[in-house]
């Protein structure tokens, strides 16, 4: 191995192990605010928030998670321009109560106040945590995304609370649901659901979370500022709000 490259793979273990070390203590700080339902960890890796009784305290920013974001264009799981002053990068599970609040109660917000206006981008990452109803909805948001409608569609995914593994997320029901999102090829959904491209896809955004200490949905990072579970809108706010100054500076 040369020297060169031994050098940037010791830098790249560097971001790493800065990047946990970050969310490990949002983590800490978070517990003040949330309490984690470890009943509901189906796999034995991730929970959910119970719930967020109030804003956290939150973590620091750190420069070293600002390269997460993927900023493509092209990203037909993202809202907002590529080139935004500010990302926040957004971990879900489309079975996760807590991250369909956050979708009926500040996306429309943060919509109106950053991203209609060119200070926000949002990525999404899929999460899936809570078993194979999990699974089947990431694959089928990844489908629906390429027929651009991923926003549609998780709109009515997360548009009223569902029950999980349940049945709410089998195959009938996503059809539907894709059908309702606009969606108007169904044949070619169902088959980029199954394909080795959507499960690769998943499968990249899930162990990206879970190399960052991700445990919990929903996480999210603000400009590499670590902020956890359905916090109140102006916790939100006050995060992009700092980043944007920053940003600016």
């Amino acid at each position: 191995m040369s020297g060169s490259t031994l050098s940037s793979s010791r830098r790249s273990r560097r971001r790493t192990v800065a990047a946990v070390a970050v969310l490990a203590a949002a983590v800490v700080t978070a517990a003040f605010a949330l309490t984690l339902d470890d009943s509901s960890n189906r796999n034995g890796r991730a929970g959910e928030p119970a719930a967020a009784t109030g804003a956290a305290v939150p973590a620091p920013a750190d420069e070293s998670l600002l390269a997460l974001a993927r900023r493509d264009a092209s990203d037909p799981l993202a809202l907002g321009r590529a080139d935004a002053p500010v990302v926040m990068i957004e971990y879900s599970d489309f079975q996760c109560p807590f991250c369909g609040r956050f979708a009926r109660e500040t996306k429309p917000e943060l919509l109106r106040s950053y991203v209609d206006r060119g200070v926000l981008r949002i990525e999404w990452r899929n999460f899936p945590v809570f078993g194979e109803e999990s699974e089947q909805a990431a694959l089928a948001g990844w489908a629906a995304g390429q027929q651009k409608k991923f926003w549609e569609f998780h709109d009515v995914v997360y548009g009223k609370p569902r029950e999980r593994n349940a049945g709410d997320f089998g195959a009938e029901n996503l059809i539907a649901m894709a059908r309702e999102a606009g969606i108007t090829d169904i044949e070619r959904f169902q088959a980029d659901m199954a394909s080795d491209q959507a499960r690769s896809a998943v499968q990249k955004d899930r162990e990206e979370g879970y190399v960052l200490g991700v445990t919990s949905t929903p996480a999210f990072l603000v400009n590499g500022r670590p902020i956890l579970g359905a916090q109140p809108t102006a916790t939100f706010e006050e995060a992009v709000e700092t980043a944007a100054k920053a940003a600016g500076r």
